[in-house]
């Protein structure tokens, strides 16, 4: 009789803690830990200025590897540039970071964010970060990065994590380690706008790099960025998370790429990128208008297909839109030189007009009526006489 109560006693408690544990999944998380709620993201957003700025690399640098160690990382550029950001208004910086810059130097790394954020709150600009990218080279190298390849557009940018890391799961604690690392070290920290999460998730680099991605890039991407999302979130940040889509359809939810819908889903404000025509940026925000947040685009600007600060910008501020547009400074991300230099460089020949950037690497602008449209819609400073 004792043994059947105390088999009927393990089994009772067995089936409390079973339940127990079925009731504890269910709990929500603290209301921080979750996707921000409609009301929540309009709250932040019309607590700021009208968010206009660059995609930012520093001219000495060829990515993003380049930017952040310790051997090659440049206050004294950055901050320069950044000024000349300020002289025109801008707000905002868009930067890319790397997981294995933290893999290499964690406290180093955060030391330098730190110097970085310094010099931007010096120049009244809250930058954007960015935690993984999907384009270009998919093998990054920690050490001195290869000089720009002449005339080619971006030459030397680098994937993240890049693939060998993506396609091995064992070795994601360390990317959940870089990005519980980065985003704790600064979830509270007011010079920061938000975390965009993942750059161009399902990107195939069809024009770059596509032979030596792996063959499943997006469904091992796709099961990877709720993740990424859930790691930060876990950090408690006080600054909205994000990952912007970039193509397909976006009439409906329903309609869209699957990467698409988890990065709406998953997104705390709407983030997108458009590189064409007026007419087409404009059908972008009404599509994305359906969610009722905050929208970004976060890359734009490409003379050469129809996207100019001209047409864009304008209509941006109107659509109450933040707009980031790619490249500040000529410099060794040669971005300046058209998408179709992978295929054609121009080494002999200089493209008709500069595709990305806005100044020359002496802060000359490349054309004086872009930086006043600029400056006229942002209030930045009146150009010296």
């Amino acid at each position: 009789m004792k043994t059947n109560l105390r088999s009927m006693a393990r089994r009772y408690m067995r089936t409390f803690l079973i339940c127990a544990l079925s009731l504890l999944s269910c709990v929500p998380l603290n209301s921080q830990e979750l996707r921000w709620t409609d009301a929540q993201a309009n709250t932040w957003y019309v607590r700021q200025p009208w968010p206009a700025g660059a995609n930012f690399l520093p001219s000495t640098a060829i990515n993003q590897l380049e930017m952040w160690q310790s051997a090659t990382f440049d206050p004294t550029t950055i901050d320069r540039e950044l000024g000349w950001a300020e002289n025109i208004g801008m707000n905002t910086v868009r930067v890319f970071f790397h997981n294995l810059l933290w893999q290499q130097d964690p406290d180093g790394f955060k030391q330098r964010i730190n110097t970085f954020l310094t010099i931007a709150a010096r120049h009244h600009i809250r930058p954007v970060f960015v935690l993984f990218d999907s384009c270009w080279d998919p093998f990054p190298k920690l050490g001195p990065q290869h000089p720009p390849i002449p005339g080619v557009h971006n030459s030397g940018w680098v994937q993240a994590p890049g693939a060998k890391v993506l396609a091995d799961p064992s070795q994601y604690p360390q990317l959940e380690a870089y990005v519980k690392g980065v985003v704790g070290a600064f979830a509270s920290d007011p010079r920061i706008l938000a975390w965009d999460i993942w750059n161009e998730p399902d990107n195939d680099n069809e024009s770059s790099y596509a032979r030596e991605d792996p063959r499943n890039k997006n469904e091992l991407v796709l099961a990877l960025l709720p993740q990424v999302f859930a790691w930060a979130r876990a950090e408690r940040p006080t600054q909205p998370l994000t990952s912007g889509v970039w193509h397909g359809d976006w009439s409906l939810l329903e309609k869209m790429p699957p990467m698409a819908r988890l990065q709406i889903e998953q997104s705390d404000i709407i983030t997108f990128h458009n590189y064409s025509w007026p007419e087409d940026f404009e059908q972008s925000v009404k599509n994305l208008e359906q969610f009722h947040r905050p929208i970004l685009c976060t890359e734009y600007m490409a003379r050469g297909v129809g996207s100019t600060f001209d047409t864009i910008l304008p209509l941006a501020k109107k659509l109450h839109v933040g707009a980031i547009n790619w490249g500040l400074v000529a410099g060794k991300s040669q971005t300046y030189l058209p998408w179709d230099s992978w295929l054609h460089p121009y080494v002999l020949e200089k493209p008709p007009v500069w595709f990305h950037d806005v100044f020359y690497p002496d802060g000359a602008p490349y054309r004086e009526r872009e930086v006043e449209i600029i400056r006229d819609l942002t209030g930045g400073k009146p150009a010296p006489e």
